[in-house]
């Protein structure tokens, strides 16, 4: 079992951990295509978390404890392991020319990026307004 399986249970909507988030783990820049593709029909969120930090850690967990938007809305969200996958973040901050932070939660509709958040900035209502 993986440290992605040990903090979000494989993909369980709800997780060892407590989560009521159903992420979508990002591993390949590939994923970033279909991302963008994504986001004309639906909300994306990625959430750029460092396993190593303790403020990253402190902001995934408020996040997940108040994450209260129905299975049913339009948004998918995924996590990305900045220190597994330091090059999809990269790419990330190249292809929506958005300056690297971490924790950091980057909201894409229609292509874009209509918000962009960072630390203890990260909160649902960050997603819940584009809803």
């Amino acid at each position: 079992m993986g440290i992605f399986d040990k903090m979000f249970g494989a993909g369980d909507k709800e997780s060892k951990n407590g989560s009521k988030v159903n992420w979508t783990a990002l591993t390949d820049i590939s994923q970033l295509e279909v991302a963008e593709m994504e986001s004309q029909h639906q909300l994306v969120a990625i959430l750029k978390h460092s396993t190593r930090c303790g403020i990253s850690r402190m902001v995934l967990k408020q996040f997940e404890n108040s994450y209260d938007i129905p299975e049913d809305a339009e948004v998918k969200l995924y996590f990305l392991d900045l220190l597994s996958h330091r090059d999809i973040s990269n790419e990330i901050a190249e292809r929506f020319k958005v300056r690297h932070e971490s924790p950091q939660l980057i909201v894409l509709q229609g292509k874009k990026v209509v918000h962009h958040s960072s630390h203890q900035d990260i909160q649902v209502q960050n997603i819940k307004d584009f809803l």
